[in-house]
């Protein structure tokens, strides 16, 4: 029985944790976390690069590059495109190389802190900005922040891309590129300038290298992580208890 008590406090108590960080962990850091030296407009240039096949879960896409593309921002939003709620990118349009759209902000918007009066969020194609008055969105600038779909048919790039959490500095390089399944006939283009905006103001971006340069609230995360590992551990330990254990028959 002794156990059995421990167990369930220590699943209460991480519980409680996991509950705490979970609401805490993806807040965006304040500007003095980040260095605004690295956090300068994306990179384009004219590209050599020619279309080109490549092959994903059966489906056939053509790639065309159209400038080379280098960012370094801070995730403040993202839509994955296997989430839950996400029906568009697998089952309607068979895109299996559109792994993850990030929004990302950088320079004045970062040094400024107007992000941190300011919430962000990304469905199936697009990254919403919200801010509470005119002044805020004045101050704004939204040629500093960009929606961006993420194509790659690597599995380490994948791997890498799923890292990223809010509040994170990433950087990749890759090609501004438009994109055609083969068999279905689906296309989606790009946008070629941070100063357009609404429909077809994103930058789709087939990815060569990606990176997490700097992770946000790591010890928040850490703590999370951990405190899920405990309650999982915990929980097994006491429903293997509660069924292992004797019960003591009653008598007359």
């Amino acid at each position: 029985m002794y156990y059995q008590r421990l167990f369930k406090w220590v699943f209460i108590i991480s519980c409680l944790l996991m509950a705490v960080t979970y609401y805490y962990k993806d807040n965006l850091p304040n500007p003095n976390a980040y260095d605004p030296g690295l956090l300068k407009a994306p990179l384009q240039s004219e590209t050599a690069r020619t279309p080109f096949s490549i092959v994903a879960n059966k489906q056939q896409y053509t790639i065309t590059p159209k400038f080379d593309y280098e960012l370094t921002g801070i995730v403040v939003s993202y839509s994955d495109a296997d989430g839950f709620t996400n029906i568009w990118h697998h089952k309607r349009w068979k895109d299996f190389i559109n792994v993850r759209d990030i929004c990302v902000i950088w320079e004045p918007n970062v040094s400024s802190g107007i992000y941190k009066n300011m919430q962000f969020s990304s469905d199936s194609w697009t990254c919403w900005v919200y801010w509470p008055d005119a002044k805020t969105g004045n101050l704004f600038q939204s040629n500093a922040l960009s929606n961006n779909h993420l194509l790659t048919d690597n599995y380490l790039i994948k791997n890498a891309l799923r890292q990223a959490e809010i509040g994170d500095v990433i950087h990749f390089k890759g090609v501004l590129a438009e994109y055609k399944n083969n068999l279905n006939g689906g296309f989606r283009g790009t946008s070629t300038t941070r100063d357009d905006t609404g429909d077809r103001a994103c930058e789709t971006v087939y990815i060569d290298e990606f990176n997490i340069v700097k992770k946000a609230n790591p010890e928040l995360r850490t703590i999370y992580a951990f405190s899920k590992w405990i309650a999982g551990l915990s929980l097994i330990g006491f429903l293997y208890l509660f069924c292992t254990s004797g019960h003591r028959p009653y008598s007359s």
